[in-house]
């Protein structure tokens, strides 16, 4: 399994037509394909829209977006709106759960850390011994790294049903000494975007 990260920047004042767009052609898009979530910053790097498409691998990422463009399905009428678009494949880490539709937010948070050239294995390494106890406090949304894009880069995204469960969850595991994992390696440079979900998004 592979997952594909589109990330576009947008004109200012655009969200909401970027998702009258695109919700107009999604549904003929899902019939080759299934999505696993879309969403837009709230903050970060503002007027940036990021979906995730999973595939089974790099030919079927490449055979469904042949058949969605040929058959005029895909991709919606945004060109006039987008500014910047960027494409990632990464692969999930072996804790991950596929992504399905369900209700986990509706505050996203994804965090994105570079690592050393050789880290991540040692990264899967503790954050697998770790992770059960940390999602009894949130979600684990996903957790991937980089395959084709920028390399030695770790995605993890977290769900919460609000900015104050963000901020106590995030105090009570460091204090607990629950996370971050321990005997991990540091990353070299640390991201984050909130995130809340367009309403055809399939996590809500």
């Amino acid at each position: 399994m592979i997952y594909e990260f589109r990330t576009y920047d947008i004109k200012p004042r655009t969200v909401d037509q970027f998702g009258e767009n695109t919700k107009a052609k999604l549904d003929k898009r899902l019939e080759y394909s299934p999505l696993g979530g879309f969403w837009y910053t709230e903050m970060g790097p503002l007027n940036q829209v990021v979906h995730i498409w999973p595939y089974e691998d790099s030919n079927h990422r490449s055979e469904i977006r042949s058949k969605a463009v040929s058959e005029g399905d895909w991709p919606p009428d945004n060109n006039d709106i987008i500014l910047n678009m960027e494409s990632e494949i990464m692969f999930p880490a072996p804790f991950m759960r596929p992504l399905e539709p369900k209700n986990m937010g509706p505050i996203y948070e994804m965090r994105i850390y570079t690592y050393k050239p050789g880290d991540i294995p040692k990264v899967l390494g503790a954050w697998g011994a770790a992770i059960e106890k940390r999602e009894e406090y949130s979600p684990l949304v996903g957790c991937w790294y980089s395959d084709v894009g920028g390399l030695n880069k770790f995605i993890h995204m977290w769900s919460y049903d609000s900015f104050e469960e963000r901020t106590r969850v995030r105090t009570e595991t460091r204090a607990q000494g629950v996370w971050p994992p321990k005997g991990g390696v540091a990353p070299v440079k640390q991201e984050n975007k909130i995130l809340l979900p367009f309403d055809f998004s399939p996590l809500q």
